[in-house]
């Protein structure tokens, strides 16, 4: 196993673990601004308030797109435990 072939593993993994967080980390993003806007514009300063929406939409949001991970993460195994036989050479 030359170095090439451990950074290109390891860039795949660092990609996949990107791509499969973007849409919640998005979704949370998303909605901590729209929570944001909604104390500055009443001045609610309620610590509960900007924590369990985002929670909620988080989660809402997994429920969401577990599917697609879940095929995402799959294939990626797949692909990783297949080349392992050149991996060892």
């Amino acid at each position: 196993m030359t170095s090439l072939e451990v950074v290109t593993l390891a860039e795949r993994a660092v990609t996949l673990t990107l791509l499969l967080s973007a849409p919640l980390l998005i979704v949370g993003l998303a909605v901590g601004l729209m929570i944001a806007l909604f104390q500055a514009t009443t001045q609610i300063q309620e610590m509960t308030l900007t924590f369990v929406p985002k929670i909620v939409a988080v989660m809402l949001s997994l429920l969401f797109f577990a599917s697609w991970m879940m095929i995402k993460i799959t294939d990626y195994t797949n692909d990783l435990i297949t080349s392992i036989p050149d991996l060892i050479r």
